[in-house]
């Protein structure tokens, strides 16, 4: 039968009434096009004086559903934190004591009030975490990438990291990169003790490959910690700290210009103590680095103290323009080096000798040729 010349209702309502004087149910059926079953229901529905409409398939109570003070929490969350995912929200709202639906119910929260992109969504992808063993085993450091102020300035937030905790011990903003690293860091040392190494890429206030060696870097050794430098063109080596600058440029800048270096300063101080202690960190467990940083038991003093070397090899003085004199070469240094004790040491194989400046070794040469092989710093 041609469904089509009458409405739906109606054809229903004419198979009901032909079905009650019917001797043979199935043929009937099968001449409104209808299985069995469908024929019972709609028979069923009539006799009982039940509309004749499609009704809905949604169940009028849903099981578990979220109740709606619960996603306007999620959503006021996101909202004050909209680079934030579902796992964050989830476990934020959780420590403050309100009891919440799975990490998948909260996440679909959020794509229902559209406050998730696919395509962003799709842009995570799973990566090999390195971490140190122990608060204070490694810190990072680098310039943020500049950034304009309102007042037509740049800024150039430097930050230290640990490596371990996350914590972020310093966001220090700067008018310029230009003396900033020594004395950020010394204020660092006095506050929470000295890390036992320093990561940074290779940037000339870290870095002295092709002139020598830094203040920064003899600085850092006279206080026997480790100067480590990142592989030229391998951001990954600092990846925690690239990240922490993403954070930032998500989380604040996106959103928000400062005036001046002043307001700069308080916006990035607001900044630092939200990361520390009001943003949970997945690798962490969701936890606060504030809850896992501990300070270091090394502290800090601003007298060097004197090194005495073993008395086993040679040890150089550095003259006036960064040179010492080691068999028959004539090896540069670093005027940084100037008027310091340096250890010349061969190697077992007689191939190379080492250049030690007091527990570090920093540079190898060929003993052949007097060549430098490399200026990679090294604890002894």
């Amino acid at each position: 039968m041609p469904w089509k010349d009458k409405t739906v209702k109606e054809l229903r309502k004419e198979f009901a009434e032909s079905a009650k004087d019917c001797d043979n149910f199935s043929a009937l059926c099968r001449e409104f096009g209808i299985s069995r079953a469908t024929g019972y229901k709609w028979l069923n529905r009539y006799e009982q004086n039940q509309s004749m409409e499609n009704q809905s398939c949604t169940p009028h109570n849903i099981a578990n559903k979220t109740d709606e003070s619960i996603e306007d929490l999620i959503l006021y969350t996101r909202s004050e934190h909209p680079a934030w995912g579902a796992r964050k929200i989830k476990a934020l709202l959780e420590r403050q004591g309100f009891q919440m639906p799975c990490e998948k119910t909260v996440n679909n929260i959020l794509s229902r009030y559209g406050c998730i992109s696919p395509i962003e969504s799709q842009k995570r992808k799973p990566f090999q975490r390195f971490e140190k063993e122990c608060c204070n085993d490694m810190w990072q450091t680098d310039f943020k990438g500049e950034f304009k102020m309102k007042d037509g300035q740049y800024c150039y937030p430097l930050d230290i990291f640990d490596d371990h905790s996350r914590y972020a011990i310093r966001v220090k903003p700067f008018l310029s990169t230009s003396n900033a690293v020594l004395p950020t860091f010394r204020d660092a040392f006095c506050e929470y003790g000295m890390p036992k190494s320093v990561l940074s890429d290779n940037g000339a206030q870290f870095a002295g490959f092709r002139h020598g060696y830094t203040q920064f870097e003899k600085w850092l050794m006279n206080h026997d910690v480790l100067p480590i430098h990142g592989r030229i063109k391998h951001p990954q080596t600092q990846g925690k700290i690239e990240r922490f600058h993403r954070v930032m440029n998500q989380e604040l800048l996106q959103y928000y210009t400062p005036e001046n270096i002043e307001d700069a300063e308080r916006v990035l101080s607001e900044f630092r103590t939200m990361f520390n202690t009001e943003r949970p960190h997945e690798a962490l467990g969701m936890r606060f680095p504030a809850e896992v940083y501990e300070p270091s038991n090394r502290t800090y003093c601003d007298k060097v103290t004197p090194y005495e070397y073993s008395g086993m090899n040679h040890v150089i003085k550095v003259n006036s323009w960064g040179y010492v004199r080691f068999d028959r070469w004539q090896i540069y240094l670093s005027e940084t080096m100037i008027g310091e004790y340096i250890e010349f040491r061969h190697t077992s194989d007689g191939e190379t000798f080492i250049a030690c400046y007091r527990n570090f070794a920093i540079s190898e040469f060929s003993t052949n040729t007097g060549e430098l092989l490399h200026r990679k710093i090294s604890r002894l």
